[in-house]
Formats: C-alpha cells, sequence, structure tokens
C-alpha cells in the first residue's frame, strides 16, 4: 500500500504553536522504544538514567545556546508563565521592599496584578492608554534603585510589540517575561537577574516553563513559601523534586538541539527577520486596506498583528486564509483583529505563502 503524505499546515497559532516537522518525526520514530529501553519516554521513570540523560542534555543545549553564565541556575518548572506571575514577587518581593512594572500588554498586567496580591508593586510606565501600541522609551520608566527589582514582557503576544533594548538597571534585578520570544535572538542573560518563559512558542510544547535566574537572587529569597512555591526547592533537586513533565522536557530537548542544527540564536535571528518582513512588507504595500497594530519602532519579531479597512472583510480574510490552509490568523479574543505568530518552527515558505496570499486578498477586495 502506497503511504499517504500528510499535508502540512501552515500554522501560525500564538501557542501552542509549531513545532519543527524534523522533530515531531523523530519523536513519532522514538514514540514506543525510546532508545532501546522497549518503553516509551513517556513511560521512563524521571529518575532513571535514561531520563537523566534527556533532562540534563536540555538544560545544557539551552545553557550552550544563550550563553548562560554559571552563576545562573536553569529550572524547569510546571504551572505556565501565570505560576511565574505569583512566583516571582513571592520569593523576591520582600517587606520593605517595592517592585516596579512595566505594563505593555494583557500578560504585563496580569503579572502586575498578581504582584500587587503579594506586595508593594507599582507601575514603572504603561501604554494602555494609547491600546499597547508600543514599548515606552526607557527614559519613561520610573523605579528607584532601592526596588526588590523591575519587570518586563519581552515581546506582547496579543498586541504585536517587542522591546528593542533593554534597561539597563545596575543593581535592581530586571525580570523578563520571555515566553513569546526566547531564543529567537541573541541576548545577554547577565542583564537579567530571572528570565521565564512557557515553552509553548518557541522550546516546545505546551507543559514546562524554563526560568532562568541567577543564584544570590535565590540564596536571598522568601524562605517561609511552600515547598513547591520556592525556587531553592527546585534548584536544590535540579528540577527533579517532584514528577516533572518528562514528555515535554524531551520535546524541549529535541527542539533545542534542532535550533542547534540550524546554527544557533544568531542564524535563527536572521531568518525571523526575513521571514516577518515578508508580512509586514504586505501591510505596509496595502497601507490603508492592511492597518498594523504597533508602531513601526516597537513591532515585534514574533507576533505581527493588524486589521483589515472592514469587519466584514476581516471576517472574510479569516474565513478565507483558513479554507487555503492558513491556521491560527484570528486575532486573540480580547484584541480582535488578525495576528500572524513566526516564531522560530514556522517555516520561511509559510511566511511567503501568506505574504503572497495576503497581496492577492487586497487586490481582490480594494
Amino acid at each position: 500500500m502506497q503511504q499517504q503524505t500528510t499535508r502540512r499546515a501552515h500554522n501560525f497559532n500564538a501557542g501552542p504553536s509549531a513545532l519543527p516537522l524534523a522533530v515531531l518525526e523523530k519523536a513519532q520514530q522514538e514514540l514506543v522504544d525510546f532508545r532501546g529501553t522497549g518503553m516509551s519516554v513517556m513511560e521512563l521513570s524521571h529518575r532513571s538514567a535514561a531520563f537523566d540523560s534527556v533532562h540534563n542534555q536540555a538544560i545544557a543545549l539551552l545553557r550552550e545556546l544563550l550563553s548562560i553564565p554559571n552563576n545562573y541556575e536553569v529550572l524547569f518548572l510546571q504551572g505556565g508563565a501565570s505560576l511565574q506571575f505569583s512566583m516571582i514577587p513571592m520569593n523576591l518581593l520582600q517587606p520593605g521592599k517595592k517592585a516596579a512594572y512595566a505594563v505593555t500588554g494583557v500578560w504585563a498586567e496580569k503579572a502586575f496584578i498578581e504582584a500587587e496580591l503579594v506586595g508593594d508593586a507599582y507601575l514603572a510606565a504603561s501604554t494602555a492608554e494609547g491600546n499597547h501600541k508600543r514599548i515606552p522609551s526607557l527614559d519613561e520608566l520610573k523605579y528607584d534603585a532601592s526596588d526588590a527589582y523591575l519587570h518586563i514582557t519581552t515581546s506582547n503576544t496579543i498586541y504585536g510589540t517587542q522591546w528593542k533594548e533593554f534597561p539597563r538597571t545596575g543593581n535592581v534585578p530586571l525580570i523578563a517575561d520571555m515566553s513569546s520570544d526566547i531564543l529567537s535572538q541573541p541576548i545577554d542573560v547577565s542583564q537579567f537577574g530571572l528570565i521565564y518563559a512557557g515553552a509553548q512558542k518557541n522550546l516546545g510544547p505546551s507543559g514546562v516553563t524554563i526560568v532562568i535566574i541567577r543564584k544570590d537572587l535565590i540564596e536571598n529569597a522568601n524562605k517561609s513559601l511552600p515547598t513547591m512555591l520556592r525556587y531553592s526547592t527546585f534548584s536544590e533537586s535540579n528540577s527533579l523534586y517532584n514528577t516533572p513533565p518528562t514528555f515535554g522536557i524531551y520535546m524541549l530537548g529535541e527542539v533545542l538541539q534542532w535550533a542547534k542544527e540550524q546554527g544557533g540564536v544568531d542564524v535563527l535571528a536572521k531568518r525571523n527577520a526575513e521571514k516577518t518582513a515578508l508580512i509586514y512588507h504586505a501591510i505596509d504595500e496595502g497601507e490603508g486596506f492592511y492597518l498594523g497594530h504597533a508602531e513601526r519602532d516597537s513591532r515585534s519579531l514574533m507576533n505581527i498583528t493588524f486589521r483589515l479597512k472592514t469587519k466584514e472583510l476581516e471576517d472574510k480574510f479569516i474565513k478565507v486564509a483558513e479554507q487555503e490552509g492558513f491556521i491560527g490568523v484570528a486575532g486573540h479574543r480580547i484584541a480582535g483583529g488578525c495576528r500572524v505568530s513566526t516564531y522560530n518552527s514556522v517555516p520561511y515558505e509559510s511566511c511567503k505563502a501568506f505574504s503572497e496570499f495576503m497581496t492577492d486578498f487586497r487586490k481582490k477586495h480594494e
């Protein structure tokens, strides 16, 4: 019987999102018998030597790809970035201290709200007045040298904005939610006190949360928290205090290996810029028909947001796009409009095809 070739969708979902086909195919091959163990990776004990190798290799690859210094711990947690909204102030916002938050979108606001429940948190900047169309300038940020930390969200999935330059905060730890753009471009990890990211956008399937945290922050953190809410619990146990999401970590490691084989973060960054340029060009070329949400100097390389000139055209555009195999084009329910997420694993060919679709749709309906 002739094997039928699976037709892959152009997957622009914002998360869970596209995974490299090569990684999916390898996982498929190893699903039943993982490296001669006679078991699936999902059946392995997290205390076994076989899984220990998977776990430690994923940590090593992330350290290598992001050039993570030795004075940082790499933790694999659960609960998504949303749990980190609470864990960060619980661990790091000590009594008598304040925490500063730059609110540039929905997720940044959620992080701020959680911090207010825990301790004294205040706004360092907010772009809510302009419906989060831009990233604040560094001069706009208002925080104090005595603050516990400054929190930012590096790429705003819903509104399509991204920080192009990070504040240099001196002795104030800079904390960043990088869920939408981690591994998409080079960063200086030493500029941050803590970086966190849900894996389901650029790193793997949902279920794993990456935390990269400076060791001194763990040492000085609140020690009176419940066990599962302390960073020290996971740093002392190599993230194996309880049963981790083993399959998610396995897939994370395979995606990191794929990223390394592509040439690393520098190559991925160049490719991402080329991919998004195709779609932004279609928006700008059709200015008036397509209405980009983010200001040009704040545009995200991961999440492209736009509207069409009428609601009727917008609905038709989304419907026809899906019929043509472009999945995940509808905007977030809060913001509406259209959104195209072009994470590392989204092929150049998908972005090119979508750009051509946008141009063709405009010519037929303008």
